[in-house]
C-alpha cells in the first residue's frame, strides 16, 4: 500500500525498504508474477478471466514468531510468502482456485472448483453485463412496447442472480432497467432510480448471452401484465444543482497548525501507524478492503487481526424475481476493488493522510487504487470531566480520536466504514449508510406490506442490512477466552431485604457456537485472558463488545437466505482458530447454498476456552425505507465498541493534556456580531477550562 501526503505535514511520515513483511499485501510484481505462472500452467492462448489475485495470509504459527522477533529487535525468520488465485477459463463455469509460491515460483495447488463455487462479479464482467443487456434483440424489442420518447437512455443495474435452487447452478445476473429523465437525457448523473421500468434480463457469463426476460409484477401480488406505453413520471433529482441550496452556512474548518499528530511508516505495500499509545500495521485487499493487524496498545497486544468479514442485504419482496435479491457485497463483489478514490476536503476533514494500494484485474494486471483510507484525528467531544462543587474547580479533557476510513460503491449505495481509536485505549468500529434505495416500478394507487412507495410509481422494498466484524483477538497473549456477564437481581433475603440488590454473574464459554444479546440480563460478551490478571484487584485482563442490538435474519431457517448468510442468526459467532476461514459466509458467497461458513465452523463444537479463538460480532438495521430516504439518503449510523475492562489499573485517559483555551483556541461569538460573521475572541474568563468557577 502506497501512500501521500496531503494537507499539513504530519509529525513523520516515512518509507522503509525492506523484504515484504508477511502480512503485506502483493505488490504489483507479486500480482503480475502469479498471474502468469497460473497462465503459464495452460496451454497457449487460453483465455483466463482472473477473480483475485490477493496474499495468501501465512499461517498463524508462522506469523507469530515473525511478530514476537520484529518487536523485540531479534533476527526476523523466514516466512513462506504466497498468493492465492481464483480464476475462470473465460466464458465458461470452470472455476479454479490456485495457491503460488512467489519465492520458487512454483504453482502449489491449481484445482478446479465444484458445482454451486462461483466467483463474484468484477469491474469489466459487470460492464460487459450491462452492454449485453441493453444490446440484446428480444430486450429491444420489450423496451419498444413501452413507446418512451425519442432518445430515452436506459441503465441497466446488474445484480448478482442470489439463490433459489431452480435452475442457478450456472453463474448468473439479473438486470433491472430504468431510464433517465427523458426531458434531461444528456445528464449522465441524473437519478435514473426514480425511473424503474418492468424489464429485467437474466445473462449467464458462461456465454455472455441473454437466457431470459422477466416481466416484472407491478401490483400487489404475482400476476404479470402485458407491457403498455410507460407514463412519464417527474424526476428525483439528488444532485447539488437541482436544489435550491442553504444560504444561511458559514464555513466550518477543521485546522491543525502544527500537523498530524499520527505517524506512517510505509513498509513496501503495508504501512505501520502510530498514534498516541496505538501501534497497528494496515494491509488492504480485494475483498475485506482495509485490514489491520498486530494492533497494540502501550507495547501490549490486543488483536492479531481486525476487519469487516462480511455482509449480507436480503430484500422482503417475496415474488419472483425478487426473492432472490439477497447481496453479500463483499464477497459477490469486494469491499477493495468497489472503495472510492477519496477527495480532499470532501470525505475527510483536517490534516489528512492517504493510503493507496494494487489490485489485480479480470486479465491478471494490476489495478491502482489512489487515496482508498483516508486517516485523520478527529476531536470526539469531552473525554471524561469533573468539577468539584465545594471549590469549583473543573477538570475537563477532550477526546481525541484516530479514524482511518474507507468508502465504497455498490452500485446504488454506499457504505462508509471506519475504524477509531480513542486515548482511553477504545477501539470502535462504525459503519454509515447512505446512497440511493435500490428501486423497482409499482402501479399507481398500490401498496404493498413489503415495501414503501417513495416517488410515484416507485417503490423501495423493506430490506435488511447485516454486517460481520471478525475479531482475532490476543489480549496480552495468545490464548483467550470468551465470557459473558450478566446483572441479576436477588432474591429477597435477610441480606436483601427491600429486594434492591442485585449481582454480576459471569458465564465462561467451553465450546464454539452462536449466542446473543440479552438486554433484560444487560449480557455483555468479554473477551479474556485469564493468564494475566489485573494488579488493583486481581482479575482477568478483558475487552468487552458493545455491539447495538439488531433484528435477526428475517426468512425462515429452511431459506436459501438463511442458509446461506451464516452469520445473520446470531449476535455472537466464538469458534476456534483456522488458518483460511477469514469469511463469515464462506469463501464463495455468490449463488452459494451455505454450509460453508461460521455457522458449520460452530458447529464443530471446538474448545474455545483459553485457545486460539475467533469472534464474530454481528450488527445491522432493517431497512424500512422512508420517504426522507429518497432520492439519497441520509447516513444511518452504526458502531461496534471494544472497550478495556480491567486491562489498566486506572482510566489510560488520565495522562491526556487538559482542555485549554490556550491550546483549542474557541472564539466566542457575540449577538451582535452573529449576523456579520464576525467573532470574538475568547476572553479570561474562558481561558483555561480546568480553572473555571461555578
Amino acid at each position: 500500500m502506497s501512500t501521500e501526503t496531503v494537507a499539513t505535514a504530519p509529525a513523520v511520515f516515512s518509507a522503509k525498504q525492506s523484504v515484504s513483511h508477511p502480512l503485506a499485501p502483493l505488490n504489483a510484481s507479486e500480482i503480475t508474477a502469479a498471474s502468469g505462472l497460473i497462465k503459464a500452467s495452460w496451454p497457449a492462448h487460453t483465455d483466463l478471466q482472473f477473480k483475485a489475485v490477493t496474499l495468501e495470509e501465512p499461517p498463524k504459527s508462522e506469523v507469530l514468531p515473525y511478530l514476537e522477533a520484529e518487536h523485540s529487535g531479534k533476527p526476523l525468520p523466514r516466512v513462506s510468502r504466497k498468493a492465492f488465485v481464483n480464476y475462470y477459463i473465460r466464458n465458461t463455469n470452470k472455476f479454479h482456485e490456485a495457491v503460488v509460491d512467489l519465492a520458487s515460483g512454483r504453482v502449489l495447488r491449481n484445482v478446479l472448483l465444484g458445482p454451486n463455487f462461483h466467483a463474484g462479479g468484477d469491474g469489466e464482467e459487470i460492464m460487459k453485463v450491462e452492454q449485453i443487456a441493453l444490446e440484446d434483440e428480444g430486450v429491444k424489442a420489450e423496451i419498444a412496447k413501452l413507446k418512451l420518447p425519442e432518445g430515452t437512455v436506459i441503465i441497466s443495474d446488474p445484480w448478482i442472480y442470489g439463490s433459489d435452487g431452480v435452475n442457478d447452478d450456472a453463474r448468473m445476473y439479473q438486470c433491472f432497467l430504468y431510464i433517465r429523465d427523458p426531458l434531461n437525457s444528456a445528464e449522465a448523473d441524473s437519478n435514473h432510480y426514480a425511473l424503474p421500468i418492468p424489464i429485467s434480463p437474466v445473462i449467464t457469463t458462461e456465454d455472455m448471452s441473454v437466457v431470459r426476460i422477466d416481466i416484472l409484477p407491478t401490483g400487489v401480488d404475482n400476476t404479470i401484465k402485458e407491457l403498455e406505453p410507460y407514463q412519464i413520471k417527474p424526476p428525483n433529482e439528488y444532485l447539488p444543482e437541482h436544489q435550491k441550496l442553504r444560504t444561511d452556512l458559514k464555513p466550518l474548518n477543521v485546522v491543525q497548525p502544527e500537523g498530524a499528530s499520527f505517524n506512517v511508516t510505509q513498509e513496501g505495500t503495508s504501512s505501520v501507524l502510530t498514534w498516541q499509545k496505538w501501534q497497528f500495521r494496515v494491509g488492504f485487499n480485494q475483498r475485506e478492503g482495509m485490514v489491520l493487524y498486530d494492533v497494540r496498545y502501550d507495547n501490549r497486544t490486543l488483536f492479531y487481526r481486525l476487519s469487516l468479514s462480511d455482509m449480507n442485504i436480503p430484500y422482503a419482496d417475496p415474488r419472483h424475481p425478487y426473492h432472490k435479491k439477497s447481496a453479500f457485497d463483499l464477497g459477490d463483489v469486494g469491499a477493495g476493488i468497489m472503495a472510492n478514490n477519496l477527495k480532499l476536503g470532501c470525505d475527510c476533514l483536517g490534516s489528512i493522510y492517504y493510503l493507496d494500494a494494487v489490485l489485480s484485474d479480470d486479465k491478471g494486471g494490476v489495478t491502482p487504487m489512489e487515496n482508498v483510507v483516508c486517516i485523520h484525528e478527529q476531536d470526539a467531544g469531552i473525554g471524561w470531566k469533573h468539577t468539584n462543587y465545594r471549590t469549583g474547580r473543573a477538570a475537563v479533557v477532550r477526546s481525541r480520536e484516530l479514524v482511518l476510513q474507507s468508502i465504497i460503491t455498490v452500485a446504488n449505495y454506499e457504505y462508509i466504514l471506519a475504524f477509531q481509536f480513542n486515548q482511553a485505549g477504545e477501539c470502535n468500529y462504525e459503519v454509515r449508510a447512505t446512497g440511493i434505495l435500490s428501486t423497482q416500478p409499482i402501479d399507481e394507487g398500490v401498496e404493498v406490506p413489503f415495501g414503501t412507495v417513495v416517488h410515484p410509481g416507485v417503490l423501495a422494498t423493506h430490506h435488511q442490512h447485516i454486517f460481520s466484524l471478525r475479531v482475532d483477538p490476543m489480549l496480552d497473549g495468545y490464548l483467550n477466552r470468551v465470557t459473558y456477564d450478566e446483572a441479576l437481581p436477588m432474591p429477597r433475603s435477610d441480606f436483601n431485604p427491600h429486594g434492591t440488590g442485585y449481582y454480576v454473574q459471569e458465564t465462561v464459554i467451553d465450546q464454539s457456537g452462536g449466542f446473543d444479546l440479552d438486554y433484560d440480563k444487560n449480557r455483555i460478551f468479554k473477551i479474556q485472558n485469564p493468564a494475566v490478571r489485573n494488579p488493583i484487584n486481581g482479575k482477568p485482563v478483558a475487552y468487552k463488545i458493545m455491539a447495538p442490538p439488531f433484528q435477526k435474519m428475517l426468512a425462515d431457517k429452511d431459506s436459501f437466505n438463511h442458509k446461506r448468510a451464516e452469520f445473520a442468526d446470531h449476535n455472537i459467532y466464538v469458534v476456534k482458530h483456522h488458518d483460511d476461514e477469514l469469511f463469515a459466509g464462506g469463501k464463495y458467497t455468490n449463488q452459494s447454498r451455505g454450509g460453508h461458513g461460521v455457522r458449520a465452523w460452530a458447529d464443530r463444537k471446538e474448545s474455545v476456552k483459553d485457545e486460539d479463538v475467533v469472534v464474530f460480532v454481528q450488527f445491522g438495521i432493517n431497512h424500512v425505507p422512508r420517504i426522507e430516504d429518497f432520492p439519497v439518503m441520509p447516513c444511518e449510523i452504526l458502531k461496534i465498541h471494544m472497550k478495556p475492562v480491567n486491562f489498566f489499573d486506572k482510566n489510560p485517559a488520565l495522562d491526556v493534556p487538559p482542555s485549554e483555551q490556550s491550546f483549542n483556541k474557541s472564539t466566542l461569538v457575540s449577538q451582535a456580531h452573529q449576523q456579520s460573521g464576525a467573532e470574538a475572541t475568547v476572553g479570561a474568563k474562558g481561558e483555561v477550562c480546568c480553572s473555571s468557577k461555578l
